[in-house]
């Protein structure tokens, strides 16, 4: 008997996060100042707009020079605000930033799920990601919740490491296609 689609995706999950903490903090910063360059230098050839960013934390790919990127470049940006229900708030500091569910920072603002229709680029946190736009996250289903909110021509690019693009990721029907991804390689858009 076939393994039901969820038994294989958290092994999916097991499998990334095991090579994900076998990684040296040397080898996640080198990663990392290499996927922020590459997002960065994809940025640079749009007008300053609207983005979403994920908030990171230890052992994921870091987001902290994306938005400091992105905000120096004029960009305004929205960080989530863990909840049941998606919200976001918009990133006015490093400093006015509170611990929030699970120790994740947040913003102190509180816009609703509709400000995501600010963001002309949402990127996303993923654990895998496959080239024919499939996304695998932790489970919990939070982004596919949020990004029933998106504006229709937002760019949806999920952030991981480059053994974490596979050819597909197994989906359900309230999963949400992305457009690309960023890795310590490169910024494939398709």
């Amino acid at each position: 008997m076939p393994m039901p689609d969820i038994v294989r995706k958290g092994a999916l999950r097991e499998a990334i996060a095991s090579a994900r903490a076998a990684l040296t903090a040397e080898q996640w910063a080198a990663d990392d100042a290499e996927r922020t360059r590459h997002v960065l230098a994809a940025v640079d050839e749009f007008p300053a707009g609207t983005a979403s960013v994920y908030l990171s934390l230890p052992g994921e790919p870091d987001t902290s020079g994306i938005i400091d990127g992105l905000t120096e470049r004029g960009w305004r940006v929205l960080v989530p605000k863990l909840r049941r229900s998606p919200d976001w708030g918009w990133f006015t500091g490093w400093d006015d930033l509170t611990p929030g569910w699970a120790g994740i920072p947040q913003p102190s603002s509180r816009l609703g799920a509709e400000a995501l229709t600010e963001a002309n680029l949402i990127l996303l946190s993923s654990l895998a990601v496959g080239r024919d736009g499939t996304r695998l996250g932790t489970g919990g289903g939070w982004y596919d919740r949020a990004l029933v909110h998106r504006r229709s021509d937002a760019l949806l690019v999920a952030l991981c490491r480059e053994d974490e693009v596979l050819d597909t990721i197994l989906s359900e029907p309230h999963d949400v296609s992305i457009h690309g991804y960023a890795t310590e390689r490169g910024w494939v858009v398709r």
